[in-house]
């Protein structure tokens, strides 16, 4: 039997915004150290110790966007990794938000370069690749509730 070595998973919260035409916000990083000048889901971070990940995706759609979240449905769960150690693994939860209070804007301009409501149809590039395969699966109806990414393949549960 193969031997593992026990390790901290990294967990974020990610919310989708989508309005009522089908199009979804998203924003362009900078300054972040992490895939700088890609687009990304419009808001999104690590969960804090002590906090669900409910609470840690209405807290960044608050810190981010200046908005209260008030419906979020599960898109996906999805482990991944970065690189061929395999060391850095995360945890991502992907939800949708069809309804919100405020008006979102940019609240963290030093890291994010711009907001843009998008077709998922018409997804700007480069877009943070975990991301774009999300995002892409979830418009094309075939998103499973657990997926892999950055292991060997893309693995559907």
């Amino acid at each position: 039997m193969r031997a593992f070595r026990r390790f901290a998973v990294v967990p974020a919260a990610y919310v989708v915004l989508r309005r009522d035409d089908g199009r979804i916000l998203l924003q362009r990083r900078q300054n972040t150290g992490y895939l700088d000048g890609h687009w990304a889901v419009g808001a999104a971070g690590h969960v804090e110790a002590g906090e669900s990940v409910l609470d840690a995706a209405r807290r960044e759609a608050q810190e981010e966007l200046g908005i209260a979240v008030d419906d979020l449905r599960p898109i996906t769960v999805m482990h991944r990794t970065v690189g061929t150690a395999r060391i850095d693994q995360r945890v991502d939860f992907f939800f949708e938000c069809r309804r919100w209070t405020g008006e979102p804007e940019r609240r963290e301009p030093d890291r994010a370069a711009e907001l843009r409501w998008v077709s998922p149809d018409e997804l700007p590039t480069p877009v943070v690749p975990h991301e774009r395969w999300v995002l892409e699966n979830w418009r094309d109806g075939d998103i499973p509730a657990v997926t892999t990414f950055g292991f060997s393949t893309v693995r559907r549960a």
